[in-house]
């Protein structure tokens, strides 16, 4: 069994390491456009295994996805981040390009893929693989919701002093400031977060959550990626294993939530046949009117790209 990953920039890579080291497949192939780039990390990365303990074979080509033929899972994170004086549509047009050329590849030699898009604008990417891909929606799906829960998580867990692992928490909508986290559905071991914090505390929680991709870009003057790459490792993981997974996913919906023909998170079931199901949780209204602006703001950019006739 084979798990494809293309772009082996830091996403990628850390995104193929992870999935190695679960053995969860015989064989992960990194993708890259640049000369020796996915060569290079894979047989570093494939050097750690007699260290790290794993079979899991790592392997690296430039721009073959021959070698990806046959792939149960496809990742993208291939595209450019946003530079300095890029305008919103700039972005848009170039990794919509990118995501395009690249879908349109992956589908030619591994038809029956998962695929998973990273690249950003998440949402918005996950759009252009979809209309690109021709396949159905519960096979083409992007990483968001579990990067921004786990963020959440992990903000709970510092400020409360507590293992994140006894954390569940739910975010909806779209990928960024507009996202929809839902405290009501956020407990620890069972219990309510409000009975562990206090509203204006958990409100300052919810912000940073909204800007945690933003906080990481000051720090480092870079994007994030040992949790996007981790993020998207467990959705591999949760597709290949058929573990059933109840997820926060950017899906299509198509009616769920009152919402059409937008794709943007909402809890998942995520097995060996992508998205099995599109869970609707009872919003009270604040939640939905919430989603729905969230909706509008990634519509607004759907439209862009649309106007564009890229695809």
């Amino acid at each position: 069994m084979k798990v494809s990953v293309i772009g082996a920039g830091n996403v990628g890579a850390t995104c193929a390491h992870i999935v190695a080291e679960k053995q969860i497949v015989k064989e992960v192939v990194l993708i890259d456009v640049k000369e020796g780039l996915s060569e290079g990390k894979s047989l570093d990365l494939w050097q750690t295994a007699p260290i790290n303990y794993y079979n899991t074979r790592l392997v690296g080509y430039t721009n073959d996805y021959s070698k990806t033929a046959g792939s149960e899972v496809v990742v993208i994170t291939s595209g450019v981040p946003r530079k300095p004086g890029m305008s919103r549509d700039d972005l848009i047009s170039i990794n919509a390009g990118i995501v395009k050329s690249v879908t349109e590849n992956v589908v030619k030699y591994s038809p029956e893929a998962k695929i998973i898009v990273v690249s950003n604008p998440l949402d918005i990417m996950t759009y252009t693989s979809f209309l690109t891909a021709g396949k159905p929606k519960s096979q083409v799906m992007g990483m968001a919701g579990i990067l921004d829960t786990a963020r959440y998580r992990a903000f709970l867990a510092e400020a409360l002093d507590i293992s994140p692992l006894d954390i569940q928490a739910l975010l909806m909508g779209g990928h960024g400031d507009t996202m929809v986290p839902l405290p009501r559905f956020t407990t620890i071991s069972g219990i309510p977060v409000t009975e562990f914090i206090d509203e204006e505390e958990l409100n300052a929680i919810i912000e940073r959550t909204k800007k945690g991709g933003g906080e990481l870009v000051n720090l480092m003057g870079t994007s994030a990626w040992y949790a996007p790459g981790a993020a998207a490792a467990q959705m591999v993981e949760a597709i290949i294993m058929d573990q059933k997974r109840i997820f926060p996913c950017c899906v299509k919906l198509e009616g769920e939530y009152g919402l059409h023909d937008i794709f943007m998170g909402s809890p998942v079931k995520l097995g060996k046949d992508g998205v099995e199901k599109i869970i609707e949780v009872n919003l009270d209204d604040q939640e939905m009117q919430l989603l729905h602006q969230s909706a509008k703001a990634v519509k607004n950019v759907m439209d862009v790209l649309d106007k564009m006739n890229i695809l």
